[in-house]
């Protein structure tokens, strides 16, 4: 071009990548650019013009990419775009003809740049380098400055969870040798104002804590010697993590152990300690606090205030721009905690043996992927003990299992309306009964039996006995490495779930113009992972975990994966930003939805939006390939 326009700058600043990019960087793209016109249906580029010589940019109109079925697994899948949006960059950086076919969708216009100043630009400028090669890490990280923004009032001066631990170390340890007294260490901590005293060794290793809560227990109340050497009081099961682990797993680790200080441990040398106020400044509690809330709680009104505690600290985490895998990691993690307390409350109320019986945990729940929408998904598995039958077992649990259902439903998690829970006789089951069960779905493979396998082998224990847990899961995968045709049949059944992409419109939308984003945003992605998970015999029941452990065996490249992986946490992302606005207008747990009206959603969002459920297409594309569909 031979004169630049400002409106060309002010289109392009509307824009990522190029709202990041510097301006002398923009100017000296925008020189080199062309101006193309394409008639409606006219073709822009096809697989047959061979290796891929400019890059596009959409500014008026919009452009379809029609994908060919054998090209099913190629880069660029079908997909529609708009004013802003760039293409084709996966041929581009491949130095390849492109996939699909790409033709004007209306009238358009395009900002056209030769490939070899587009090959100069990533070289010239991080931010534009880093949009092409992580397309949508890059707009989500976009998202995420939009939701701090959104949330800063209520997020203001609170630390980041996704700070590495090595940048919230405020000093040096205090420490001192495990010979020291006990008097002599008080008089320390007394002095220096500090909480906790760590003793380490000649190489600086850790060997014991000690900690205020510790005083009164182990030293003030039994009245000890304090001349004795202070490693005889300490604690010695220690909680340490490296410097390079993240805020957030201290604070889960702080939660799950009812502890107030994690050790950073580097080399086996102890190079830092934080504690929960160097993590935390919740608006009323801290993580631990809600955490020995729980485990602590002897009746259901305190049981109701920690649910609450869990909504009102995953409104604070969103203000602090937790990421979503964290942050449904945090639900969940809290969740188990309040499950595990009900359901070990009406044991010792009931005198059950908690060593004979296993609760799990089913659905999202299960796959540690809870937002502030969920109800109960939930089962037990139990140990005949010899002399009875199953049906006796059965008959002493059901009522318990009751009373723990109703008491989830008071805490906030509504009744399952399909009664997937303890309660209902079908889903409380020896572990004989539950393997006859699974191996029934398995080798019928009806439409009922395939439903509920995409509910209840995402199973996860949460109280009782572990093992009969682990065993099931060993079982299971071992069984259904022996039977092909039902994975196939899964597969069949997860291409049913299309992601809502539409050929004329952005978005297929549904009554009232709403998308799902639970059944045809977050479903293919879990659906697709289950499936792998199976196939490879993963035996973490996370979707996440699934797509990334089982990438390996099924040759799925890590950047593929990674993809799948950001847009399946931008879809959570904008579900739990859903729920917390329709509880903010006062909406009851069990009214809450996954309805959104994409037109409501703003241009950034959308995009991404766009290009998740495109990342859930090349999903299926790959499921379609693996079984031959």
């Amino acid at each position: 071009m031979s004169a630049i326009h400002p409106s060309q700058l002010t289109f392009f600043a509307a824009h990522a990548p190029f709202d990041r990019m510097e301006q002398a960087h923009l100017l000296w793209m925008l020189e080199r650019m062309e101006l193309g016109y394409y008639a409606k249906d006219e073709l822009i580029i096809s697989p047959e013009q061979g290796v891929v010589n400019r890059f596009w940019v959409v500014k008026q109109g919009t452009v379809h990419g029609e994908q060919k079925v054998a090209h099913a697994m190629d880069d660029d899948t079908w997909l529609e775009l708009a004013e802003g949006e760039s293409f084709p960059l996966g041929a581009l950086l491949a130095n390849r003809p492109v996939a699909s076919l790409y033709r004007a969708g209306a009238d358009t216009f395009c900002y056209e740049l030769p490939v070899k100043d587009f090959s100069t630009l990533l070289g010239m400028s991080s931010p534009f380098r880093d949009f092409c090669t992580r397309r949508i890490a890059n707009l989500l990280e976009h998202s995420k400055q939009v939701i701090q923004a959104q949330y800063t009032q209520s997020g203001a001066e609170q630390q980041s969870l996704t700070s590495p631990l090595s940048a919230i170390i405020r000093r040096a340890p205090i420490t001192c040798s495990p010979e020291t007294s006990v008097r002599d260490v008080l008089a320390q901590m007394h002095e220096l104002r500090v909480g906790s005293m760590v003793a380490i060794d000649n190489a600086g290793s850790p060997l014991g804590i000690l900690t205020l809560p510790d005083v009164l227990e182990r030293i003030a109340l039994p009245q000890i010697d304090l001349d004795q050497p202070v490693l005889g009081v300490m604690t010695k099961n220690l909680n340490c993590l490296s410097p390079q682990a993240l805020a957030h797993e201290a604070a889960l680790m702080m939660a799950k152990q009812g502890i107030r200080h994690v050790l950073i441990v580097e080399n086996e040398r102890l190079v830092g300690l934080v504690s929960e106020k160097d993590l935390f400044a919740l608006q009323r509690v801290g993580l631990r606090q809600v955490g020995s809330s729980i485990r602590y709680a002897l009746h259901l009104p305190e049981l109701q205030q920690a649910a609450s505690d869990i909504r009102s600290m995953a409104h604070n985490m969103m203000a602090q721009g937790v990421a979503a895998e964290q942050l449904t990691q945090f639900i969940s993690t809290f969740n188990d905690l309040l499950t595990a307390r009900v359901v070990e409350l009406e044991c010792i109320a009931s005198g059950l043996n908690a060593d004979q019986l296993c609760w799990i945990a089913l659905g999202s729940e299960g796959r540690y992927e809870q937002t502030l929408n969920t109800d109960q998904d939930n089962a037990l598995i139990f140990e005949v003990p010899e002399g009875m039958v199953a049906d006796q077992v059965r008959v002493q649990l059901l009522p318990a299992a009751k009373r723990i259902n109703d008491s989830l439903a008071a805490c906030g998690f509504p009744l399952c309306k399909g009664k997937v829970m303890a309660s209902n006789p079908q889903w409380c089951l020896s572990l004989e009964e539950w393997k006859r069960t699974f191996a029934g779905w398995i080798t019928n493979s009806s439409q009922e039996a395939l439903l509920n396998a995409s509910i209840f082998f995402d199973f996860r224990a949460l109280f009782g006995n572990n093992k009969l847990a682990e065993e099931l899961r060993e079982w299971l995968l071992n069984f259904v490495g022996t039977n092909g045709l039902f994975l196939r049949q899964m597969a069949e059944v997860a291409m049913n779930f299309k992601p809502p992409l539409g050929m004329v419109r952005d978005f297929v939308v549904g009554k009232e113009n709403k998308l799902d984003l639970k059944l045809n945003g977050i479903t293919p992605f879990v659906n697709g992972a289950r499936i792998f998970g199976l196939a490879t015999g993963v035996t973490h029941t996370s979707t996440l975990q699934r797509l990334r452990s089982s990438a390996l065996k099924l040759k799925i490249s890590d950047p593929e994966i990674e993809a799948w992986v950001d847009a399946f946490l931008f879809i959570q992302v904008l579900r739990l930003r859903h729920h917390d606005e329709q509880k903010a207008r006062g909406i009851g747990d069990d009214e809450l939805d996954n309805l959104i009206d994409p037109e409501q959603l703003n241009e950034l969002d959308r995009r991404i939006l766009k290009e998740a459920f495109r990342q859930a297409r090349k999903l299926q594309a790959k499921l379609a390939l693996e079984y031959r569909l």
